[in-house]
């Protein structure tokens, strides 16, 4: 099984990496967020913030973070919990308008990682709609594992990036 994938793998490298415009970079790399924007992916706001080293965890501000178990997209008691907290926020500021991001740890490919950072954003969204806030108030998108929290290799710092991270957008 192993030997089959790594032939799988290097046919893969043979075929795609000459006409490959650049290669993913490491977590922490220089360069965190390329070949998003390639896949129509507007990372300017998040990606600029994260290297002007802000704090991307939503600690600091009024909407918190929700927090996703490995390969899971579903909201435990504890996300509704800060969900509903947050519609609170929101349903008091009613002129605010927020971004909604999916990301997550660095395990799986960046496609399967853009598109479960996608449904973990939606599921977040769909949550907030059935609790009374407009669905025109809030966009989704997705940075898969692109802007990690941690970067270490461990399953605590796996978990800390497997998240939905509210950005306000102003009125």
């Amino acid at each position: 099984m192993v030997s089959r994938v790594l032939v799988v793998a290097a046919l893969a490298l043979v075929v795609v990496l000459p006409g490959c415009p650049g290669r993913k970079k490491a977590p922490g790399a220089a360069g965190q967020g390329a070949g998003l924007e390639e896949r129509g992916i507007d990372t300017a706001g998040s990606l600029e913030r994260f290297k002007a080293g802000e704090k991307l965890s939503g600690d600091s501000g009024p909407l918190k973070d929700v927090h996703f178990a490995f390969d899971s997209y579903e909201l435990d008691e504890e996300a509704r919990a800060i969900l509903r907290e947050n519609a609170n926020w929101l349903q008091d500021n009613s002129r605010e308008k927020v971004e909604i991001e999916g990301h997550c740890d660095e395990r799986g490919t960046v496609e399967y990682n853009l598109a479960l950072g996608a449904k973990r954003a939606r599921a977040v969204k769909d949550y907030l709609v059935s609790l009374g806030i407009a669905a025109d108030r809030m966009t989704t998108i997705s940075y898969g594992e692109e802007l990690p929290l941690c970067t270490e290799h461990t399953e605590e710092c796996w978990a800390k990036n497997r998240r939905a991270h509210f950005v306000l957008l102003g009125d």
